[in-house]
């Protein structure tokens, strides 16, 4: 799992990538809201540990775009923060921070608190890759942050690829799982042309995998 800290101080910056490290986690880290703004546009974290004070926008903005963006809107957020106050904490939480943890704590804790949330996360039947959010039970896709209109063939097809990021799916399987045995591989051809039009940008990430078939993967 993929966890973003976002902290200005150094040392306890580092404490906290030790910590996520050393349990298991990826971690990236950022200094200020612009650098965590533009690591986002790429790939979206499944926790996001946030200070309050921070160079640019602080923590609490952060939090309100996160949490009015459909993309990052159920993103687990926990605030890390040396402001102390019920005030302080009942604010966060109002905003829709998932945790409230004060400085100075305990690594133990800090873990442990992570490891609740990660459990605990409710995304439903969402998929996400990069800047990609599909939605299973709403049938609903977005597209950095715009909602996409997909025919019913067009979003299982990007379903089945987004599913498993990475994976080459073999033409015929494709054909098999979507369409079963009314259709050809014309027909597939067709629909990953359309599908990559009504992505935009994002279509490039529909890798044609010579010899195989197609699967989602960033540019290589």
């Amino acid at each position: 799992m993929l966890i973003y800290i976002v902290e200005d101080d150094d040392n306890i910056r580092e404490l906290e990538a030790f910590a996520m490290k050393n349990s298991g986690y990826d971690t990236r880290c950022f200094a200020s809201s612009k650098e965590f703004y533009q690591a986002m546009t790429k790939a979206v974290p499944d926790l996001i540990l946030l200070d309050i004070m921070l160079p640019g926008d602080d923590g609490l903005m952060i939090l309100k775009k996160l949490r009015d963006d459909p993309v990052t809107e159920k993103i687990p957020v926990m605030i890390i923060s040396a402001k102390t106050t019920e005030l302080d904490r009942v604010k966060g939480l109002d905003l829709g921070a998932d945790d409230y943890l004060c400085k100075p704590f305990g690594v133990m804790e800090l873990v442990s608190r992570v490891k609740a949330r990660l459990r605990g996360k409710s995304r439903g039947n969402e998929y996400r890759f990069a800047e990609i959010l599909l939605n299973e039970d709403t049938r609903k896709v977005f597209i950095s942050g715009k909602q996409t209109e997909l025919t019913y063939k067009e979003f299982e097809l990007l379903k089945t690829l987004i599913k498993s990021p990475g994976k080459a799916f073999a033409r015929d399987y494709l054909i098999d799982t979507i369409w079963g045995q009314e259709s050809t591989g014309r027909t597939l051809d067709v629909h990953i042309r359309t599908l990559r039009g009504k992505l935009g940008e994002k279509g490039n990430y529909i890798k044609t995998v010579r010899n195989v078939g197609y699967k989602l993967d960033k540019d290589e």
